[in-house]
């Protein structure tokens, strides 16, 4: 039966087979990656080989329709090609597939509809957090240069504050600020593409518990008032080395005694505001003479 088709199909063809074209072509994208699949060419004989080709929006609008022919299958034995690195903007872009075996060609396939990449599944970013030195360690997934995440953490104690960190998929794994000894706390993450303008859902939240106790009440006054004393033995240090240096650039000069010009020996006359007479003393010059002699 299989033979008698043959020959019918070559005689319709003018004796060249005709080779099925292939089915169900479909674009599985999750996380950017794209990956077009169809099904297989049934053939008794030799495998059979896949062409593919893509067209985007530019090669639609802009260069007369014209079909490229993918980077990664051109041609391929798989049923599925790897089309990310043939899709760089999110415009709709449309794929067709036909087989080869030996001088044999199919005819196209074709998706039934155009895809675009902003359609991707976006998958909760797999996370795994740990404890470092007072540190929350999170790890996350690298899904591509494109991706960011949303790093959500918190204190496990009613009421607390929710902090956010963006991460960039390369600075992973991510040092997150000190925490306070002996406290849980708890991280969820959430893959942001800003090349589509989507996120994902948050991942699974992850506690864990800071090492160490925490700080005693009287330990931490203790520390305190240490701090305190330290701060005043600074200060009066920083003022007595003020003291020191204006003393050594600015000294106060002061005159030796020999050098003052005291009262006694220039007050020679000796008025009262009461009386209108004046008394003058006259001293002798020998007494000036003792006088200057004890001084000096």
């Amino acid at each position: 039966m299989w033979i008698f088709c043959s020959l019918i199909s070559c005689f319709l063809t003018g004796g060249v087979a005709v080779l099925p074209a292939p089915q169900n072509l479909t674009v599985l994208s999750i996380n950017m990656k794209h990956l077009l699949m169809w099904n297989p060419v049934a053939q008794p004989r030799e495998p059979v080989l896949y062409s593919v080709e893509y067209q985007g929006e530019y090669e639609s609008l802009y260069m007369s329709h014209i079909w490229i022919p993918s980077s990664r299958c051109s041609p391929t034995n798989s049923l599925e090609c790897d089309v990310t690195d043939d899709i760089t903007a999110t415009v709709p872009y449309n794929f067709r597939v036909r087989a080869l075996l030996g001088s044999q060609t199919s005819a196209w396939s074709t998706l039934e509809r155009p895809f675009n990449r902003n359609s991707t599944v976006l998958m909760a970013p797999r996370m795994e957090v740990t404890e470092h030195g007072l540190h929350l360690v999170v790890k996350l997934e690298d899904p591509g240069p494109q991706f960011e995440f949303l790093v959500v953490y918190w204190r496990r104690e009613p009421g607390a504050t929710e902090h956010v960190k963006v991460v960039k998929s390369r600075d992973t794994p991510v040092h997150i600020e000190t925490m306070e000894p002996g406290a849980m706390y708890c991280v969820k993450a959430q893959a942001w593409v800003k090349a589509i303008g989507r996120h994902s859902t948050f991942s699974q939240t992850q506690c864990v518990e800071m090492q160490g106790e925490p700080l005693p009440l009287a330990l931490a006054l203790f520390a305190f008032v240490a701090f305190l004393l330290v701060l005043m033995v600074v200060l009066l240090s920083v003022w007595k080395m003020g003291q020191l240096l204006q003393y050594s650039c600015c000294p106060t000069v002061v005159l030796p005694d020999t050098l003052k010009i005291t009262g006694s020996s220039q007050k020679l006359i000796t008025c009262r505001e009461e009386a209108d007479a004046c008394a003058v003393a006259v001293l002798s010059s020998e007494h000036l003479f003792g006088v200057w002699i004890s001084q000096t």
